[in-house]
């Protein structure tokens, strides 16, 4: 499932370069590209401490409710 604006998705690989490591979560703030997302990653406090472009294949969305399987 792409993910879509406004989605809670998890980092599925480290990127050392920005600090941000393989299961960090973040939130998806922009569609930029069929497969590309504006993603920023925030604290427990709500303080951004990084935003970065990435594929969708770097992320998985997060669900929080039952969810439809064909």
């Amino acid at each position: 499932m792409a993910p879509k604006r406004k989605d809670r998705v998890v980092l599925l690989e480290d990127v050392p370069a920005r600090h941000l490591a393989r299961g960090q979560v973040g939130m998806v703030v922009e569609k930029l590209g069929r497969e590309l997302f504006e993603v920023e990653f925030d604290d427990e406090q709500g303080r951004n401490f990084a935003t970065l472009t990435l594929r969708a294949d770097q992320l998985l969305v997060l669900h929080h409710e039952l969810i439809a399987t064909n």
